[in-house]
Formats: structure tokens, C-alpha cells, sequence
């Protein structure tokens, strides 16, 4: 078997558990692990772990199980006190023990299997380890000496955060994990408190003990003067801040420090043979309490992996395959956590329930439904605060949008079809997949991008309301809506394509030039989108601008008479007026270009021409690229101001999304990635919003909602696979209102199909 002799560098949990787990597979195993403290020396006070890694502790080592079930405390509450209020949720599972305890253990086990430990000692570097051992295990921590010694090789990226963070204890049991928001003259401060050892009268703290961890700001941590704090001054302020949550006893401290949370991604894990593990590979916010989960999870993992992998390149493939995903979905949703801690003052003047089911969504790991089941009262009682009727799902509540009220908070997004005919004209694929769209229940149904202009087209699929042949065939879409799906509101969107203009349909090739028949396109600056690719587009002159801006006019005033309810500008994704806002695209030195009050200033212009001629009763809102995703680019403080500066001029809502402005963009994927955006904006301003992105389950768009997070979600993707979407969402939720009504030809199916039986027939008898 391979990897008879091992070295583990760092003798934290995921570190020792690895060496446990080895020598247990292999007693023959050479296996020796450096730690650089002391046996008892550690950060921190109390693990949290879930019930899924005991579950994978107990099976891969039951010895090691049992010691920790002696000492785990376990609890079901979280209590969350906000402006002298504590409200608790139940149902959640957590079990808790001190880290010292853990390592006591882990060290037990070890010694009792043979590994070596070496207390007080540097390990020698990882490469010359490798020289002497079939493989080198790198468990040394979010500051790991092993990866910043390869880092040409693992690639590291190690962002820091905005908040300051210090670890204390407790001298007494929580009895429920506790968030506790203080808001004080300098900033708001939070705590983080939960239990990790029960009460004893013959142990070393009688109470009992807890972990307490306080976070702020930054700048809410120097205008407080803890810059300037020793480790106890530091601990007595925190004690002082937070004296009705601790009984009014103090806190201790053990090398405690304020420290700034840092994610750690690594592109590569291992090196030859050197693998990372645990915080040497990835990091994950402590508010979801991960790190020591995730490192106990890869030890698992990289066992058995190399247990089943005897070359030892493929074990350690194997073990990257299996945990990546795993740790950046994790890390997802502890990005989404410590994000909204970051932004806590956004939140601390939401009624007191709503505020509570915010913190508990904060991951999106925690939904609407999920907490449902856990705690159904606490649910209700959030949902008569925020006024939503017994028995209606959040998301078929109404919503009035300037004059028009929408049944429920479900959008189809705007989707380019590219399904036109070569004028511009929609034609019957258009009818067909917006009525079937606006049958299937959502509250409003978009329109494409519809073009202003024959040179503002996409492609030569585009839909444009530039002729009068448009106009006529627009009004035949929404007379159907609106005759067949009363209730319903239709929208249209009106935009430019600019630089990424002229190029072919998307499944034959995207932003990619016509093979032949390309025309002019135009752009704030003549900047292509692909240097080498795309056109040089021709920079807009002020009297050009001037003609721009009549035709957006000119297409409003035929929608109104098309009869749409609601107009949309896009501003968003890099076509013409996007151009205009983003640094990156926009590099004019006249009035409309600049800062960014200059660069707003001709999407604005555009935005009051369409709202003097769109009739006043009829809402206007507009799509923004809330940030570019690239250096330089808008940034999330941008896109406030930008949506500032349209809800002055007069938009209902602001329609956020974000990139596509730029080719080598980043996004940040994952579920509902854009949403905290939107949570920006409406928070911050006040402004009704709608959230795009990924947002892809009806508890999703519950929770969203529910949460304060946004006004109305957005879906094309989920509109695509299912056009009847929000009828099934109601189907599934056994909702029955208003909110959802079926059309009455379709009403015999409003309930879902029986399927086949899936069950065997049970025994009539037993005997024996």
C-alpha cells in the first residue's frame, strides 16, 4: 500500500484526525506530526460540529466518537437579541465541545495508534520532508508556511474582510447559540455566543463555559479605541458592551487578539507529495461554523481516497475531486454569511422578527421552508408581522409598482429569443412563449430586449418597436395577455445593444461578428468588445446622442400604444446606455464622461425622455449592472448611487443584475449570487427592487422576500424548463388564492399527477 510513512505538519483537529484515520487503515504506518505550540495551546475555545461529520467520525472510528459524545454539549435554540428583544427560533441541532478537549482526545488516540507528536517544534519545510516521506500532509493553518513556500505551484488567493473579530470565553453555559446586536455610539457591534462545556460542580469552571466572539466594522473597532487595547482592556470592553447577555460577569481571554477574517482559496491542493488540508487549503467564516468541520471532512476524505487509490497521484486527485466542490459551496454560503454581518447596520432598523429570520437566511443554506419545518410557529409569527395572510407563501402577496398592482412577486425575466424575423418583428414563437409564460401564473411577464433602433439590434433576431409593423404585433402579445390571463402584467424592455451589436444568434456562435451583412455599431467610446474580435465601435457624438435618445422616446410612445403596463430601460450588461455608467467602457473627457455623476448623466437623460412620453400611471423601472466583476470596473457602492440617481428621476424600481459589461469578467457564482446586491440597494435606499440570478426555487424567492432582501424575483432560466412555474409553485405549496389563479381551461390540472406506485405490497403475514 502507499504513503507507508507520512508527515503531518500542524497539530490542529484535521491534521491529527488524518494521522488517526491513516495508522488506523495501516498500523504499519510511519506517521509523525510537528506542532510549533504547546499540547494545550490553541485559538479559540469552543468546535461546533454537525451531526453529518459526527456521523463520519463515528463510522470511520468509533473510539474516537464515544470520547468526544462524553463531552459534547448539545443544544436545539437560537435566541437573537436585537434592541432589547429576544426572539428564539428551535429545531436547529448543534453540539459543541471545548478545543482543548478535542485535541486532548485526538492526542490520546494518537499515541494509543503509534503516531509520533512532536510538541514545540517547527516542522522541517514541506519539500524537504517530502524527500524522506511517501507523503506530506500540510495541515498548518490560514497562514500555512507550506503554501506560501509553493505558492507558484497552489496558487493561493487570500482576501481579507471588513470586520474585526477577537475570541473570549465565557465562564458559564450559554443555553441556545445567541447573536446579540449591540448598537453603540461608535458602530454596531455583534456577539457570537454558544455553549462548549456543560455545568460541573467538580470541574474547572462550575458554570459550565461558552465561547463569546464580538465583530464590528473597522472603523466601528477604531472609532471604540480598540486599536489601542491591550488583550484584557479589549476583553473588558466587550464584557461591558455585552454585560446583560454575560450576567454581568467578565470575560476571558487566552492570547486572544482582533484578528480580520481571511478566505482562503487555493487553485491547486497538492504539490508532488504534499497536500493541503483544512485552513491551509480553504477557509470558511466562523459565523457558519465550518472551519474545523471542513478540516475533519478532508481527513475523512484524504483516508479514504488513499485508501482506494494505491498510486498516490490518483488518491490525491481523487481527494481534490471529492472535497472541492463540497468546501466551495461552503464557502459560498459563508462569503453570504459574513457579508451580511459586514452590512449589519443595513439591517438593525427591520421590525424585530423579520430581522431575525434575516440573520437565521443569512447563508442561504437556512430557507424559508427548511426553517418551516424546524420551527412553524416562529415562521408564522415572522409572517403576520410582515402581513402576509395565513396560508399564502410569501411570494403570492401583492405588490403595487408605482400605479400597477402585481398579484404576486414572481417575474419573467427578460430572455433574448433571437426568434424575430429579419425586420424586428415578433411574430407567433413570441405570442406563444410570453401567453404561455403569462398562463403559467407569474405576476409580470417581460419582453426581450426589445431594440430602438435597426442598428441597436443584438442580432439580426432582435425584436426591435421601431416600425409600424411592430407596434402592431407587440399590441397582438398583449391584448392576448391581458384577454387570456387576466391579471397578469406585461412589460417591455427597452434597450440599445451598442458595442455588442451586430452579431449572430446565440447558439451560433455569442457576441461573435456576423459571418456577413454587419453593420455600424456605436458606443460611448469607440472601445470593442473583443479587441480583435468585435467591431471598433464609432463614439457618439452629441447630436448623435440627441437622435438615441429620440428613438428610445419614439419606441416608448409605440409601447404605451401597444399597450404594455410597464416600461423597462436596460442599463445594463454592456449594451449602449450599461456603456455610458461603467469606468471601463466609458472613456470620454466631455460632459458624459468622467466621474461617475458624468458618466450617469446620458442614461438619465434617456430615462427622463421616456418617462415625459410613457403615460404617468404606467411604471417605469430600470435594469443596472449592479458591479462589472473586473478591476476598475462598477462597484457595488456604485450601483447605490446609480439607483439613487434613477429613483430621484423617477423609476418604481431598480432591476439588479450585474456583469457582461467586460469579456474577462469574474463572477461569483452560485445560488442567488446577485441577490445581495439588490439587499444593498433596497436597504440602503429604500427603493423597491427586483433580484435576478440564479434564483431558481420558490422557497428561494420565499425566503428573499420574507427576509426583506428584495420586492420581486425575477426567473428566466426556471421560465425556460417550466412555463407554468408559479402555477406549480402554488401546486407544491397547496396554496389555492388569489395570488395564483389557474386559468379556468387548465384548472383540472391545478393539482399534481398521481404517479406510478412506487412501494411494494407488504406482507399480509409474517411467521417466525
Amino acid at each position: 500500500m502507499g504513503a507507508r510513512k507520512v508527515a503531518v505538519i500542524g497539530g490542529g483537529p484535521g491534521g491529527l484526525y488524518a494521522a488517526v484515520l491513516l495508522k488506523r487503515l495501516d498500523p504499519e504506518r510511519d506517521i509523525t506530526v510537528w506542532e510549533r505550540n504547546a499540547p494545550d495551546d490553541t485559538f479559540g475555545f469552543g468546535v461546533v460540529l454537525s451531526d453529518e461529520t459526527l456521523g463520519g467520525i463515528e463510522h470511520a472510528d468509533p473510539q474516537v466518537y464515544r470520547a468526544l459524545r462524553r463531552e459534547f454539549v448539545r443544544w436545539d435554540d437560537i435566541d437573537i437579541t436585537h434592541r432589547g428583544r429576544t426572539l428564539t427560533s428551535g429545531g436547529h441541532g448543534f453540539a459543541a465541545l471545548g478545543r482543548r478537549t478535542l485535541l486532548r482526545v485526538l492526542h490520546e488516540r494518537c499515541r494509543s495508534l503509534g503516531v509520533r507528536l512532536h510538541f514545540r517544534t517547527q516542522a522541517p519545510p514541506a519539500a524537504e520532508l517530502a524527500a524522506g516521506h511517501d507523503l506530506v500532509i500540510a495541515a498548518d493553518g490560514v497562514h500555512s508556511l507550506t503554501r506560501a513556500a509553493h505558492a507558484d505551484v497552489f496558487r493561493p488567493s487570500v482576501t481579507p474582510h471588513r470586520c474585526r473579530y477577537i475570541w473570549l470565553a465565557a465562564d458559564f453555559a450559554f443555553h441556545a447559540f445567541r447573536f446579540e446586536i449591540a448598537e453603540t455610539e461608535h458602530g454596531v457591534v455583534q456577539l457570537h455566543g454558544y455553549p462548549y462545556a456543560r455545568p460541573d460542580p467538580g470541574a474547572e469552571h462550575p458554570d459550565g463555559a461558552g465561547t463569546v466572539i464580538v465583530e464590528m466594522r473597522e472603523e466601528v473597532w477604531r472609532r471604540a479605541g480598540l486599536d489601542r487595547c491591550d488583550e484584557r482592556e479589549s476583553a473588558e470592553w466587550c464584557a461591558k458592551v455585552f454585560a446583560d447577555a454575560l450576567h454581568g460577569r467578565p470575560l476571558r481571554s487566552n492570547n486572544s487578539a482582533w484578528t480580520v477574517f481571511r478566505t482562503v482559496v487555493n487553485e491547486r491542493w497538492s504539490h508532488g507529495r504534499t497536500v493541503l488540508l483544512g485552513d491551509a487549503a480553504h477557509t470558511a467564516h466562523f459565523s457558519i461554523g465550518s472551519g474545523t468541520k471542513l478540516a475533519v471532512e478532508d481527513a475523512l476524505a484524504l483516508a479514504a481516497c488513499l485508501e482506494e487509490h494505491p498510486a498516490l497521484p490518483d488518491a490525491l486527485a481523487a481527494y481534490e475531486a471529492e472535497r472541492r466542490p463540497v468546501v466551495a459551496s461552503t464557502q459560498r454560503a459563508a462569503r453570504a454569511s459574513l457579508a451580511w454581518f459586514e452590512e449589519l447596520a443595513e439591517y438593525v432598523g427591520q421590525p424585530p422578527r423579520r430581522f431575525a429570520f434575516n440573520l437565521l437566511t443569512r447563508s442561504r443554506r437556512v430557507t424559508h421552508d427548511n426553517l418551516r419545518l424546524r420551527d412553524p410557529d416562529f415562521v408564522a409569527a415572522v409572517e403576520e408581522e410582515a402581513g402576509v395572510p395565513a396560508g399564502t407563501p410569501p411570494m403570492f402577496t401583492p405588490f403595487r409598482l408605482g400605479g400597477l398592482t402585481l398579484r404576486n412577486r414572481v417575474v419573467v425575466s427578460p430572455m433574448d429569443l433571437y426568434s424575430a424575423d429579419g425586420d424586428g418583428t415578433p411574430g407567433d414563437f413570441h405570442l406563444v412563449h410570453l401567453g404561455a409564460r403569462a398562463l403559467g401564473g407569474a405576476g409580470l411577464v417581460m419582453t426581450e430586449m426589445v431594440c430602438v433602433s435597426p442598428e441597436g439590434r443584438i442580432t439580426p433576431g432582435c425584436t426591435g418597436l421601431y416600425a409600424p409593423e411592430h407596434e402592431t404585433a407587440w399590441r397582438r402579445v398583449a391584448d392576448f395577455v391581458h384577454a387570456r390571463s387576466p391579471g397578469t402584467a406585461i412589460g417591455v424592455q427597452l434597450g440599445h445593444s451598442g458595442r455588442k451589436g451586430s452579431t449572430r444568434l446565440m447558439w451560433e456562435g455569442i457576441d461573435q461578428p456576423l459571418p456577413h451583412g454587419n453593420w455600424p455599431v456605436v458606443a460611448p467610446s469607440a472601445l470593442p468588445y473583443r479587441p480583435g474580435v468585435n467591431q471598433i465601435p464609432h463614439a457618439l457624438t452629441e447630436p448623435e446622442l440627441a437622435a438615441v435618445r429620440e428613438q428610445f422616446a419614439h419606441s416608448a410612445r409605440m409601447a404605451a400604444r401597444a399597450g404594455f403596463d410597464l416600461l423597462e430601460l436596460h442599463c445594463a450588461h454592456g449594451y449602449l446606455l450599461s456603456g455610458f455608467l461603467s469606468p471601463l467602457t466609458n472613456r470620454r473627457t466631455d460632459a458624459y464622461g468622467g466621474d461617475l455623476a458624468a458618466r450617469l448623466r446620458f442614461p438619465l437623460e434617456v430615462f427622463d425622455a421616456v418617462r415625459a412620453v410613457w403615460p404617468a400611471g404606467r411604471p417605469m423601472t430600470v435594469r443596472i449592472s449592479a458591479t462589472d466583476w473586473a478591476e476598475g470596473g462598477t462597484t457595488a457602492e456604485d450601483s447605490v448611487e446609480i439607483a439613487r440617481a434613477f429613483a430621484a428621476h423617477g423609476a418604481a424600481a431598480i432591476d439588479v443584475s450585474t456583469g457582461q459589461v467586460v469579456p474577462d469578467e469574474r463572477p461569483d457564482y452560485g445560488r442567488s449570487y446577485q441577490a445581495p446586491f439588490a439587499d444593498r440597494i433596497r436597504n440602503r435606499l429604500g427603493v423597491p427592487v427586483i433580484t435576478v440570478g440564479a434564483v431558481s426555487s420558490w422557497d428561494d424567492v420565499n425566503s428573499l422576500l420574507l427576509a426583506g432582501r428584495t420586492d420581486l424575483c425575477a426567473l428566466a432560466r426556471p421560465h425556460l424548463y417550466d412555463p407554468h412555474w408559479t402555477l406549480h409553485a402554488a401546486a407544491e405549496q397547496n396554496y389555492t388564492g388569489p395570488g395564483a389563479a389557474w386559468p379556468l381551461p387548465y384548472r383540472a390540472g391545478s393539482r399534481t399527477p398521481p404517479t406510478g406506485r412506487t412501494d411494494a405490497p407488504k406482507p399480509r403475514l409474517r411467521l417466525g
